[in-house]
């Protein structure tokens, strides 16, 4: 078995200034303002692409969060109207006689969000994670 030696001082270093720079407050503030902005384009999305009867499915949407875990940021969204996930994924008519399509409410505003995504982020963490990766 051959035996080699690796020289990481340069990632060691890389490591270090990148440990420096996210755990200062303008990194933590930027991630809250970034937060903040996504959790409120969420619901503005998902309740322009709900349907309206009577206002109450668009009413109980509710957005939780941002849970932290790891590398992971978090938001939850969801309704808890019980008709819910029929509006949202489509259903039989009464007495089976056909399918009403889905509207994917949910669905269309996370990929929507997914490509906004990038202009959601605040400047202000931008700003302080500059040249992390120069």
């Amino acid at each position: 078995m051959a035996a080699y030696e690796i020289d990481d001082a340069e990632f060691q270093a890389w490591a270090k200034r990148v440990d420096e720079k996210i755990a200062t407050d303008a990194v933590k503030l930027g991630i809250e303002r970034s937060a903040r902005r996504i959790k409120a384009q969420s619901m503005r999305e998902v309740k322009t692409r709900t349907p309206v009867d009577t206002g109450h499915l668009r009413r109980t949407w509710h957005v939780n969060g941002p849970f932290i875990s790891g590398m992971a940021i978090t938001l939850e969204l969801y309704n808890n109207a019980e008709y819910a996930p029929f509006v949202e994924n489509g259903h039989r008519t009464r007495g089976g006689g056909g399918w009403v399509e889905g509207r994917f409410m949910l669905r269309d505003t996370i990929e929507a969000l997914d490509a906004q995504l990038p202009s959601l982020i605040s400047p202000s963490l931008r700003t302080a994670l500059k040249g992390l990766l120069d």
